[in-house]
């Protein structure tokens, strides 16, 4: 099985850059989830030969955040949210049952300038995990997605200077923590310990060219597929928007 996870930063002006169809098949994906499409699926004319798409995007606010699922998987079930009103009006989470596992896309809400948004997001992450305990009653989880947080200090290129940031506050750390406290590998930290690779630029700065850039972007997986990881990738090279696609390999 293989799966790529990317936020796109708005599909209509990425597909204006590259070619999804090519991407899918020059990597033989299984299933291409992505973040922060910024569309309804009427909007959008792309269909990819064999594949089935699943499409969630925000109620409240037009062109704003929306995640999607492509993917030639025979698909079981769908979950569109993670079922609590409040938390599910900005279409944050598409969830596909497989035979084996649930996989779940996820565009984590961002804290903003200031950790304005701080509070909703740790409220968002206690709902989040306990939807992630529910599904794994059932079924391992494979969970991807910008998950809005560096995690640890290798993860970002200036850490001393980002504390107090929108994506490494103690806050977010923690709520990182609490997922793999609750069983969750990080695929590719499990397999890379001490690389140090990034999958978000701002666009300011020639950041991306510098490579001042933080690893915002998982694949997470219950501890029962933990020896079923094969590759866990950080595509640095393929461009379009302000981040990269990840890959994850499960045997």
């Amino acid at each position: 099985m293989k799966l790529m996870s990317w936020n796109v930063n708005g599909i209509r002006a990425l597909t204006k850059k590259i070619e999804l169809q090519k991407l899918v098949s020059d990597y033989d994906l299984d299933a291409l989830c992505l973040q922060e499409v910024k569309a309804e699926q009427h909007q959008v004319e792309l269909n990819i030969e064999g594949y089935q798409v699943y499409w969630n995007h925000s109620i409240i606010k037009k062109g704003y955040s929306g995640t999607a699922i492509y993917t030639r998987l025979p698909v079981l079930s769908t979950k569109y949210g993670i079922g609590i009103e409040e938390h599910d009006q900005e279409g944050r989470v598409v969830t596909l049952e497989l035979q084996a596992a649930y996989l779940v896309n996820v565009y984590t809400p961002n804290s903003k300038d200031g950790l304005l948004r701080i509070d909703y997001r740790v409220k968002w992450e206690h709902a989040f995990l306990e939807f992630l305990k529910g599904l794994e009653k059932h079924k391992p989880v494979i969970l991807c997605g910008d998950l809005n947080v560096a995690h640890n200090e290798i993860d970002l290129a200036n850490p001393a200077q980002n504390h107090a940031s929108p994506g490494f506050s103690p806050q977010e750390r923690e709520r990182f923590n609490a997922l793999l406290d609750h069983g969750f590998i990080d695929s590719f930290r499990h397999l890379y310990p001490e690389v140090i690779k990034y999958s978000w630029w701002s666009y300011r700065s020639f950041a991306r060219e510098r490579n001042v850039g933080w690893r915002i972007d998982y694949f997470l997986v219950s501890n029962s597929l933990k020896d079923k990881i094969e590759e866990a990738e950080i595509l640095n090279e393929v461009t379009g928007s302000d981040h990269c696609p990840v890959i994850l390999k499960l045997s």
